[in-house]
């Protein structure tokens, strides 16, 4: 390819356009409606060479006035910013989303990385997707058979870690030139993220092509997750260790880590990550209620796992046929007592969130009670609805309480509040929960779960789980 010089494209372009017919604010619209990010006032401007514009941006213009060409002559004839000597091969927004869906199409899981980097280079981008592991502690890049291929990157010391930490981007200087480390997500949940390179005349401080990554990026991480359920050669690079079967199944039994609405962001964690043996979340939102529960059937039985699966599938069937709080109650004590014969309890607590007004009715099964931290860092207990563990003892009276907008409910497992140093000092969940709510929930939930595992020295007596839900008021 050759590249035009800017000036020269510039001066053919606006030659053409005064044979278009078009106003300038007619221009604007066609070019608007390419993915274009300047305004017209400064359209206007780089046509009268008193400004400059991306190389992106020039190319938008020029189809812009070449399609209008085209409607009136024929013919095209405002030149693009570099000339093919050779074919031709399709660039911009549309190419690039073309490009990564038909690339995607039918595509074995380990090719998606080089999926994702061709389909980049219509942007004149250079791609490199990284995937978090399943502790949230490093990312680790892959090449195009999703292998990895370089050292992977701290999450709480790199430029890309600030990126996964915020959900954003993150800009940074190189001595090769700047990078662009932007979140990669599935919905809300965060899979990792793409470090991205610009071409020679690409500009990654330009909002529109900012944009382009974020929409790339975004496009790019459902796809992934798509990919994990059918194949596991992307889920083998997350994993720093091998998992049990108990740990596989609870694992494969959670729903995504991050979800949101306009009303209410929710979040959640397990460690050991590779050794969890008896403790489960599940959440599951509407327009206008979230449902919240969390189990623990503990550590110290083989059996613990089954039977905090089955308490789980018993608590979404329930929620599933529509059944309110008391009635998910008795189901996850009815397949405690008819299929394990009541020989096991599993403590836990489940609460509905009406989300138009932050009423939330709950109950607590044997758990120490949920916390809400509002904004302002204050910190109170739920001490109502409270029973013995499920398989144990009477139903519970449903408790009420009402959230403020922008407070955090915040549900957990003993195995948080418990956990204890080697020399017997105890984990203190509300310090660093003062500490650590005013982040995103998927990042608080990663730091607590973190300070947990630290605090432990990775020797859990109990599994730390923790689902946390903050509530933005009224959508």
């Amino acid at each position: 390819m050759v590249s035009l010089p800017e000036e020269e494209q510039r001066r053919v372009v606006a030659d053409c356009f005064a044979r278009t017919g078009l106003t300038v604010e007619q221009l604007w619209l066609r070019y608007f409606a390419l993915g274009g990010g300047v305004t017209e006032l400064e359209l206007d401007a780089f046509l009268q060479g008193l400004m400059t514009l991306p190389r992106i941006q020039r190319d938008m213009v020029a189809h812009a006035v070449n399609e209008r060409l085209e409607e009136v002559t024929g013919l095209r004839q405002a030149p693009y910013s570099q000339k093919a000597d050779g074919p031709s091969r399709s660039r911009g927004p549309l190419a690039a989303l073309v490009d990564l869906l038909a690339g995607a199409h039918r595509v074995a899981p380990e090719r998606l990385p080089a999926v994702i980097a061709t389909a980049s280079r219509a942007l004149d981008l250079d791609v490199t997707v990284y995937l978090a592991d399943y502790e949230q502690r490093s990312l680790l890049p892959l090449d195009g058979d999703g292998v990895p291929v370089r050292v992977p990157l701290d999450i709480e010391s790199s430029a890309a870690g600030r990126a996964y930490q915020q959900a954003g981007s993150v800009l940074t200087e190189e001595p090769e030139g700047s990078r662009l480390w932007n979140i990669l997500l599935d919905g809300e949940e965060r899979m990792g993220v793409l470090e991205i390179a610009a071409g020679d005349e690409a500009d990654l401080r330009d909002p529109a092509l900012r944009d382009q990554c974020r929409w790339l990026a975004s496009l790019a991480g459902h796809l992934i997750a798509a990919a994990m359920r059918y194949g596991d050669a992307l889920d083998t690079v997350r994993r720093r260790h091998p998992r049990g079967p108990t740990a596989e199944l609870l694992w494969q039994n959670l729903p995504p880590l991050t979800a949101a609405t306009g009303s209410i962001v929710v979040a959640g964690g397990l460690e050991p990550a590779y050794d969890v043996r008896g403790a489960t979340f599940d959440y599951a939102i509407s327009e206008s209620t979230a449902w919240l529960a969390i189990f623990d059937a503990g550590r110290d039985t083989e059996s613990a796992g089954l039977v905090v699966s089955a308490v789980l599938a018993a608590y979404r069937s329930a929620r599933r046929d529509g059944l309110d709080l008391s009635g998910q109650e008795a189901a996850v004590d009815k397949v405690l007592s008819t299929q394990f014969g009541g020989d096991h309890t599993v403590r836990g607590t489940l609460a509905e969130l009406d989300l138009a007004d932050g009423v939330l009715r709950y109950l607590e099964a044997g758990l120490e009670a949920p916390l809400v931290v509002g904004e302002d860092h204050e910190q109170g207990s739920l001490d109502g609805g409270r029973r013995q563990p499920f398989g144990a003892g009477p139903a519970a009276r449903i408790a009420t309480a009402r959230l403020r907008p922008g407070d955090l409910l915040v549900l957990h497992t003993e195995g948080v509040s418990k956990a204890r140093t080697t020399e017997g000092g105890r984990f203190s969940l509300a310090e660093c929960l003062d500490d650590n709510a005013g982040q995103l929930p998927p990042e608080t939930t990663r730091r607590v779960l973190r300070a947990v595992k630290s605090h432990c020295h990775n020797t859990f007596t109990d599994d730390a789980g923790l689902l946390v839900a903050r509530w933005r008021g009224r959508a």
